[in-house]
């Protein structure tokens, strides 16, 4: 069974190679995010890990524990531009997290193994 995509892989694809290209309007960035997220979803499925982009979208992920009332016991959370870059592989989970550009909190709230998403291609100068 896989994730239900809302984004349509050509758009999110598209939508990611424009933000490597520095295309940072809000329409491609909320596209690029909502694509990765459903992309992380389908690769690591489960509910035990919330990620949490705002305000773009969240996913649920990877296997174990599932949590059903309340803030989840897994939380991982950043904006927009650092979850772009993790997932095309522009920064590093752990420079993320060791600059505060990423919250998790939580015993598997770490995306290590998963991350980046999509590696690869040109990257806009500055991000």
């Amino acid at each position: 069974m896989g994730v239900r995509r809302r984004i349509a892989p050509a758009e999110g694809q598209a939508a990611l190679r424009a933000w490597r290209q520095g295309s940072a309007d809000r329409k491609t960035t909320a596209a690029a995010v909502r694509f990765s997220l459903e992309e992380l979803a389908e690769r690591a499925p489960g509910n035990s890990v919330e990620v949490r982009v705002p305000p773009f979208g969240v996913a649920q992920c990877i296997e174990g524990p599932r949590h059903t009332r309340g803030t989840p016991p897994n939380v991982i959370e950043c904006d927009a531009p650092t979850w772009l870059a993790l997932a095309t592989g522009e920064l590093a989970w752990s420079a993320a997290v060791g600059s505060g550009k990423v919250s998790a909190s939580g015993l598997r709230a770490e995306l290590t193994g998963l991350l980046p998403l999509f590696p690869g291609g040109a990257t806009a100068a500055g991000r």
